[in-house]
């Protein structure tokens, strides 16, 4: 989308509580005026509470090829990459889409199943919003007094928003779309594709306690107004069946592709089978952020910078949109210039933020004039923190009024000092006690009145562990968000 070169509004005033910051509006995102940074505050947050599952009531009743049959030689303990790198993606993964050739085999589903999933990290994608989970078991409606039955499980799901709940600043209604199902009993297709020969293993294999999954752990990066990517480890899962223990493996990153403009739900392409390998740092596993070019928030210029998170903060990686797909042109900061070789994960000096980080979502903020970093960290407290770029002026991009657009304003992110941490959010530990993860901002949820187009909202989301029996009414794990208001 091409921004306009001056301002559509007159200079206004936000009405948020103790704000003076005079504003104007361009392209749909207000920015605010001035050539100084505007220091980041808080006005308050209200907890939404348990979001609530609602399946669609239709799937598509299309019967996969049977599985490929691999060599027994292949079905042993411990990764093996060639699972994953030599075989075309399974058909019986990846959720489908309603066109032409599945209409005619849309059919009821006959009952609505109970879903138990962690994750819940995504975004605004094509006038919708994702939400996308990791490890989803499916089990047959449980009661006050039972248990449901196992149905299934998969490595992946996505739900969308139905109703927008939390702009009433209600919990949210989360729906799994037509295309999720494989039969009408409520079995589920990976929404992350999987290959042919880790599908294969994983139903020979996963009854005993080994696997592989395609995990979405980040939030979506924008690669133009239709399309959303995320960098997923592919993890190895071996469980001890005697003590339940698991230890996961990284075994490298595959790119998703991420669309959401049908009606039978968002579907994921797994466009590189891998594109970062076991023994390389996880790029883009913990997110990233996209610089947009002179053509505006949806346009194909600018760039794709990914994080890498390691003991000590985050690196950085970055290519063009069009590239992302090519191991061998993105390019990396290693402290002093960008060059095609990554630094070592012990580099402090490549660091562009320290800090001891689980999940991080960074993005320009045009109320502020500058960048805003949202975590939470590997200490387990339950809370998430927040941090402001602090610059010599304001930052604006290349599209807004007054930009400059020969510049890459999200290079500011490593020329820069980021200010102390500070307390965004405190949430609750789950039933369990145990402490929140899997948290993250919504980019985009509040529309024109949402932090990233320069309103006064954001809205968090995380994963609470319960404690419970996946089966039971209350599941393993639980999706509770919040918003938060910025002054």
């Amino acid at each position: 989308m091409q921004a306009p070169s001056e301002p559509n509004e007159s200079p206004k005033t936000p009405s948020s509580p103790g704000s003076f910051v005079e504003t104007s509006t361009s392209g749909g995102v207000t920015y605010a005026l001035g050539s100084s940074v505007v220091k980041p505050e808080l006005s308050g947050s209200q907890l939404h509470g348990l979001s609530q599952n609602v399946p669609s009531t239709e799937y598509i009743e299309y019967i996969s090829p049977p599985p490929l049959n691999i060599s027994d030689s292949l079905l042993v303990i411990g990764p093996n990459s060639d699972l994953t790198t030599e075989y075309d993606i399974s058909p019986s993964t990846g959720n489908l889409q309603v066109n032409m050739s599945t209409r005619p085999y849309l059919a009821p589903l006959q009952s609505t199943p109970h879903l138990s999933r962690d994750g819940g990290r995504g975004g605004h994608l094509n006038g919708q919003h994702l939400f996308l989970f990791c490890d989803t078991g499916l089990y047959t409606t449980p009661t006050s007094s039972s248990t449901g039955d196992f149905l299934g499980f998969v490595p992946s799901s996505v739900a969308v928003d139905v109703g927008m709940n939390g702009l009433q600043g209600k919990a949210l209604n989360l729906q799994d779309g037509i295309g999720a199902w494989s039969d009408d009993a409520g079995r589920m297709r990976s929404f992350a594709p999987l290959t042919e020969g880790e599908q294969s293993y994983n139903l020979n294999m996963q009854a005993a306690g080994q696997r592989y999954a395609v995990w979405p752990e980040s939030s979506i990066i924008l690669l133009d107004s239709e399309t959303a990517i995320i960098y997923a480890p592919i993890i190895y899962d071996n469980v001890n069946r005697a003590t339940n223990k698991a230890v996961f493996t990284y075994t490298g990153a595959t790119l998703l592709s991420i669309t959401a403009n049908g009606e039978g739900g968002p579907v994921a392409e797994r466009v590189v089978k891998k594109l970062y390998g076991q023994d390389e740092i996880e790029w883009g596993c913990a997110g990233g952020i996209r610089s947009w070019g002179p053509s505006g928030i949806g346009g194909r210029d600018g760039k794709v910078y990914i994080f890498g998170n390691v003991e000590g903060g985050l690196l950085l990686g970055r290519t063009l949109p069009n590239d992302v797909t090519n191991h061998d042109l993105y390019e990396y900061w290693d402290g002093d210039s960008w060059s095609p070789v990554a630094p070592a994960p012990s580099s402090t000096k490549a660091l562009f933020l320290s800090g001891p980080f689980m999940n991080i979502d960074i993005f320009y903020s045009p109320r502020h004039l500058t960048f805003i970093a949202v975590y939470l960290t590997v200490y387990a407290d339950s809370t998430f923190y927040f941090r402001a770029l602090e610059t010599d002026s304001a930052i604006l991009p290349p599209y807004a009024p007054g930009g400059n657009k020969s510049e890459d304003y999200v290079e500011n992110i490593y020329k820069y000092a980021w200010s102390e941490e500070r307390v965004l959010y405190k949430a609750s530990p789950g039933l369990s006690g145990k402490f929140i993860y899997s948290g993250g901002f919504h980019r985009g949820y509040y529309g024109s009145d949402d932090i990233s187009n320069g309103g006064s909202k954001m809205l968090l989301s995380w994963t609470a562990p319960t404690g419970q029996d996946p089966s039971s009414m209350a599941s393993e794990y639980q999706l509770l968000t919040a918003e938060v208001e910025w002054a």
